[in-house]
């Protein structure tokens, strides 16, 4: 490889075509295991690499980032989510931090309204019955659901998600509720016809459905404490496809296990691969392993957005998607 490439080191397997493109710009060292490294690899890479591609499986932190060898400019993130990354850390040691953006946008939107259906009309479930060969035919009691025209959705972050969730649900008759640090320009509202709670508290106790769409921050940290899960209306079904660190984990079981909630659809975990056992093998609980951004298109388009970062600090100017700690 040309001396003047950049070090580029991906610290999982990413789409062929992204690392082909890696290879041809850069001297770009790949993860052909694609296993998570360990504290004492991710250490070896950033004091070898001039640029990081890191992915949420990767802890960021500041004594990592101490560590760093002088040559370490960017850390380039693989996916729109940066909470593993300590970014005032980075920032302070004069790093570039970017992200991925948008491109996952409505597939994790899609997913969202999929666990939405799943749980309330007992997909899974139903399936599962199939599948075992325990179906003996209609009844008109049997595998009753809920059903959602005219029902209630109160989206926890209305950002680019949140309103893409906001679009799907109204197309199936779905009210929109969102509760946010501040309220969405009146055009996107009124498009929308979605109704802003500036009380999280209050939007809770009265919806039927609930999303939660915004990123995982020290201040939303077990967002839905036990508090704020028995506010829930027993009917109440709760999606996330955000960050398992938003939910109290624990208390989400115990209020499955008290039939305190009618459903839970998750896709993300507190303590990510482990999930809560009170979780599993519950037949009002859809469990999805982190499917939000998997499409072939998404993780395509992830790949190009950190090689136009990459690209971008390159040649001397700012990446699209830089990361600063005041969005946060």
């Amino acid at each position: 490889m040309s001396a003047s490439k950049l070090k580029v080191v991906l610290t999982r397997r990413l789409p062929d075509a992204v690392e082909t493109r890696m290879r041809e710009l850069f001297d770009a060292e790949l993860n052909l295991t694609d296993r998570p490294m360990d504290r004492a690899a991710l250490e070896a890479a950033v004091r070898r690499s001039d640029i990081l591609v890191p992915t949420i499986t990767d802890a960021i932190d500041a004594a990592l980032i101490a560590a760093a060898g002088d040559q370490l400019k960017m850390i380039a993130n693989f996916g729109a989510g940066v909470d593993h990354i300590d970014v005032d850390a980075a920032v302070e040691r004069g790093l570039i931090v970017t992200n991925t953006p948008g491109v996952l946008t409505e597939d994790t939107a899609d997913l969202g309204m999929a666990l939405i259906l799943a749980v309330s009309r007992r997909i899974v479930e139903g399936a599962q019955i199939v599948a075992d060969g325990k179906f003996e035919g209609w009844t008109p009691t049997w595998m009753c659901g809920s059903k959602l025209w005219g029902k209630r959705l109160g989206i926890v972050g209305m950002g680019r998600i949140g309103q893409a969730l906001a679009r799907r649900a109204k197309a199936f008759g779905i009210q929109v509720h969102y509760h946010n640090r501040k309220p969405v320009p009146a055009m996107i509202a009124e498009e929308l016809g979605a109704t802003y709670w500036d009380d999280l508290d209050q939007m809770l106790a009265r919806m039927d459905l609930i999303s939660l769409n915004c990123p995982a921050t020290k201040e939303t940290h077990h967002l839905l404490s036990a508090q704020r899960l028995a506010r829930l209306q027993p009917h109440a079904i709760l999606i996330n496809t955000a960050r398992g660190e938003l939910i109290d984990e624990a208390a989400l079981a115990d209020a499955v296990a008290g039939r305190r909630i009618a459903g839970v659809g998750l896709d993300v975990y507190e303590n990510e691969p482990a999930i809560h056992p009170g979780l599993l093998g519950q037949a009002n609980v859809v469990l999805l392993p982190h499917l939000g951004s998997a499409t072939l298109e998404a993780r395509r388009d992830m790949g190009d957005r950190v090689i136009a970062n990459i690209l971008t600090f390159q040649n001397g100017h700012r990446p699209p998607d830089r990361v600063i700690p005041a969005m946060f």
